[in-house]
């Protein structure tokens, strides 16, 4: 996937019909992503993407390898049930808003052969095109 332009995401944070809310790499760099519209499979969709700070991407990674360990167990979903996993959730809401200035991007995803619950992100990869617009305030 590395080869065709895809860089992996770390986490999912909402999926409906696709993904919807996470963080995943785009340049080499972490970013939070949050989409809308999703289109039918192989068909890229808008994104809004901004930065993710080296504190936020090791608090994901923490929460998300406890969602993964419960996943992996067949446990509950952690939330409500594992208090870090709950006190994540409060230190990484304001990380997870849309800032004003957020650019927009069109997110081509792929998924590989792996499970979909791994602790470096699961399957899921990205190829990030140019939107018709830079950014927009939110």
């Amino acid at each position: 996937m590395i080869a065709d332009g895809f860089e992996r995401a770390y986490a999912v944070l909402d999926w409906y019909d696709g993904p919807r809310q996470g963080l995943a790499v785009i340049n080499g760099v972490p970013h939070y992503f949050e989409g809308w519209d999703h289109h039918p499979a192989n068909v890229a969709d808008e994104y809004f993407v901004w930065p993710a700070s080296e504190a936020a991407v090791a608090m994901e990674r923490e929460q998300w390898a406890i969602f993964v360990r419960c996943e992996v167990w067949r446990e509950e979903h952690p939330a409500g049930v594992d208090a870090r996993y709950d006190e994540l959730d409060l230190l990484l809401a304001p990380h997870r808003e849309v800032p004003d200035g957020a650019r927009r991007l069109m997110g081509e995803v792929r998924l590989d052969d792996g499970d979909r619950y791994r602790p470096d992100g699961g399957d899921l990869w990205f190829r990030w095109h140019s939107s018709s617009e830079a950014s927009v305030d939110h």
